[in-house]
This record gives C-alpha cells, sequence and structure tokens, in this order.
C-alpha cells in the first residue's frame, strides 16, 4: 500500500522547530520558516520522490529557507517606528514647478508699488520701517501695500482665508505670509 507523502510531513515538525531554532536563536522566527518550509514541502510534494528520506528532503527546504530570509534580511532596514520612511517621503517636483508658476503670473499682476513693498518686507525681511524709509513713504503706506499686496496674490491664486501656499523657495514664503517675520 502507497502512503501518502503529505501524511508524513506532521512526524517532522518537532525536529523541523529544533533545527530552525539552533538557525535563528529566536522561536517566532522559528516557527515562522518552519510553516514557510511547509508550505514550500506541501506546495512542491509532486518532486519528492517516494522512498527517499522526507526528513533530509524538509530540512534542505528549512535551510534554504533560512538562507534566503537572510540574505533578504542584510538588504532590508528595521523601520519600526516608521521614522525612516516618513523621511523618504517627498512631494513631486513638478508640484512646486506649477505653483512657483502660479505665483509668478499673479505676482505680476499686481502693481509696482505692492511688489516692491512685498519683496522688501516679504522676501528681503526688511521690517516696516525699513521698507517705508527704502520706499520713501509713510510706515502704513507700506503696510497697506503688503496687506493689499498679499490678499490679492490669495484672490489671484484662489486661496481663501486658511488656504496655504506650498511655497517651493523662502523668498515665496516670505512674500505669501502673513506675518512677514515668521519667513
Amino acid at each position: 500500500m502507497v502512503t501518502d507523502p503529505r501524511d508524513e510531513l506532521v512526524n517532522h515538525v518537532p525536529a523541523m522547530r529544533a533545527f530552525a531554532m539552533s538557525l535563528t536563536r529566536n522561536s517566532a522566527l522559528a516557527d515562522d520558516m518552519v510553516q514557510d518550509a511547509l508550505v514550500k514541502a506541501w506546495s512542491n510534494i509532486d518532486k519528492f520522490q517516494v522512498g527517499t528520506n522526507m526528513r533530509a528532503w524538509l530540512f534542505t527546504i528549512l535551510r534554504n529557507t533560512f538562507y534566503s530570509h537572510y540574505r533578504k534580511r542584510r538588504r532590508e532596514v528595521e523601520d519600526v517606528d516608521g521614522d525612516l520612511s516618513a523621511g523618504l517621503a517627498q512631494k513631486p517636483d513638478h508640484d512646486g514647478r506649477l505653483q512657483m508658476r502660479d505665483f509668478n503670473s499673479a505676482f505680476e499682476q499686481l502693481n509696482k508699488e505692492q511688489q516692491e513693498a512685498l519683496v522688501l518686507v516679504g522676501a528681503g525681511g526688511f521690517s516696516y520701517e525699513e521698507a517705508a524709509e527704502t520706499c520713501g513713504v509713510a510706515v502704513g503706506t507700506v503696510k497697506s501695500r503688503v496687506n493689499r499686496g498679499r490678499a490679492r496674490l490669495a484672490e489671484l491664486m484662489g486661496l481663501d482665508e486658511n488656504g496655504v501656499l506650498e511655497a517651493t523657495d523662502a523668498v515665496t514664503a516670505g512674500i505669501v505670509a502673513e506675518n512677514p517675520s515668521a519667513a
């Protein structure tokens, strides 16, 4: 009477687990390896030659599973908290270029006084007083030009009061920032 080789698999599980423990020194990993090896053996049982040593065949599969896992693990970086992978995320470059193009188009539609005030206060980092002195106007005039310029930029770019422009550079961020000292 010919028996199915699958029936013999379960007889070798304790020895396989002991062998896996000697390889990994980690009970959870050893159990995973034994399970993987048994799945591979079950899936490829047609390749087992009846009458040969089932235990040796299973141990070969287990050993190969261990070395495959070991090679794969050497190429991987453990990132339990997700800190490393979070640092790999990056917005596509084209988003920044499109936003910059839209910003430049809107900025060109401002009058020259508003452009000058926004560049001095926002991008240049000048205080309102320094910008007023540079332009030869009152401080209130510079504040008004900056405020109206920012409001017009937001309108032209379709930003609401909570809208955020993800600026691609410090100059643009400074120009659209509500608080000039924050940029």
